[in-house]
């Protein structure tokens, strides 16, 4: 499973207004219910299973990238939200460094295989120097959805 088949344009926020790594999650989860992959009545159930997951360990990686993720009984299958932050986000990441990309995935309950493939696959991609760059210069988010299919393609 990789970004391409789990995103559309309506998931991906191509300017986060977040400063912090709870405001980033709390956004992304607010496009993932606007797009209509989140129950209204899930939010806060969903933002509190990341949060508690984000609390035993960032998953601010390093290099400018952070990959929220849970499990929840709450959906049926793998959903994301992606989001760009060109001022950077305090994620306390294991580098220091402000987080500019950060993705957050989904995935239902009891998938643990698929679970740690899809962070793998994301993984993978987030760390290619031109996925990145082209990401960087993409206008808005149909064009960063361009990019994302572009790059999921296997390669």
């Amino acid at each position: 499973m990789n970004l391409g088949d789990i995103l559309t344009t309506r998931q991906i926020v191509s300017e986060l207004k977040a400063t912090t790594r709870w405001e980033a999650i709390d956004e992304l989860i607010g496009t993932l219910v606007e797009a209509g992959r989140i129950d209204p009545g899930h939010r806060e159930a969903v933002v509190s299973v990341v949060k508690k997951r984000e609390q035993s360990m960032s998953t601010g990686i390093g290099f400018g990238i952070g990959i929220p993720h849970a499990s929840t009984e709450l959906i049926t299958e793998v959903i994301a939200a992606f989001g760009r932050s060109r001022g950077g986000v305090n994620f306390d990441a294991l580098d220091n460094q402000p987080v500019h990309l950060v993705t957050l995935f989904l995935v239902p309950q009891g998938q643990f295989q698929k679970h740690l493939h899809t962070l793998a696959g994301i993984a993978k991609v987030l760390r290619k120097e031109d996925f990145l760059t082209a990401l960087n210069e993409a206008q808005d988010a149909a064009a960063m959805m361009q990019v994302i299919q572009q790059f999921s393609v296997a390669r």
